[in-house]
């Protein structure tokens, strides 16, 4: 039996997107698959599926983006296919804010603002507290909730939010984002088990 590929979905997909998450992968020992950047997202839901069965280990971080499109745009089409194949687990998602006038929403588990405080409130695209609990306003957040995403985790707009998530200082709101994902999903104490020698006890002298 195939093992399930463990994936992170992170709802951003423009230049300095594709750089942090990318930093982020490579901080927590994963991979992130750059053909599935994009603004909006262009890459087709098989093909991604296929990278990210390629990839050399979990967690897989993939990015889509709809680039403001209201509604079920490509990049969300594609963020289902994925979240629904039954050779993927999604660990959670990164939902990102961006500015739609309050068209788009979704509900998150829990927020990071831009100083890496974790929020029960949303946050804007600059990473700021919001006055609404438990959701943000983005462009690629229309479908989330019907993903059954085990965490979604709100951020500001990705390698940005006032130059404290860029990637020159290492982009720290996006990495503390998936770390927190990896923590709560149980994907480290998993990997723990996997690791470890097994100590059951045989009887032996």
């Amino acid at each position: 039996m195939q093992k399930k590929r463990k994936v992170i979905l992170v709802t951003d997909g423009d230049e300095y997107a594709s750089r942090s998450v990318q930093l982020a992968a490579k901080a927590v020992g994963g991979r992130c698959i750059s053909l599935s950047r994009g603004n909006p997202t262009m890459i087709s839901g098989p093909k991604l599926v296929r990278l990210i069965k390629k990839a050399a280990s979990d967690p897989v971080l993939v990015m889509v983006d709809d680039s403001g499109f209201v509604g079920l745009g490509y990049g969300e089409k594609v963020m289902k296919f994925v979240a629904t194949h039954p050779d993927i687990e999604i660990l959670g998602v990164i939902a990102v804010a961006s500015k739609t006038r309050q068209r788009e929403w979704t509900r998150v588990d829990v927020c990071i603002d831009r100083d890496g405080q974790l929020t029960p409130y949303g946050v804007d695209k600059y990473g700021v507290q919001e006055m609404d609990m438990g959701r943000i306003t983005g462009d690629t957040v229309y479908s989330i909730d019907s993903l059954n995403a085990p965490i979604v985790v709100g951020i500001g707009d990705i390698g940005k939010m006032a130059m404290k998530d860029h990637y020159s200082v290492g982009s720290p709101i996006t990495k503390l984002a998936v770390e927190l994902i990896l923590e709560r999903s149980g994907f480290y104490d998993d990997k723990k088990r996997r690791e470890s020698p097994d100590t059951e006890e045989t009887g032996a002298d």
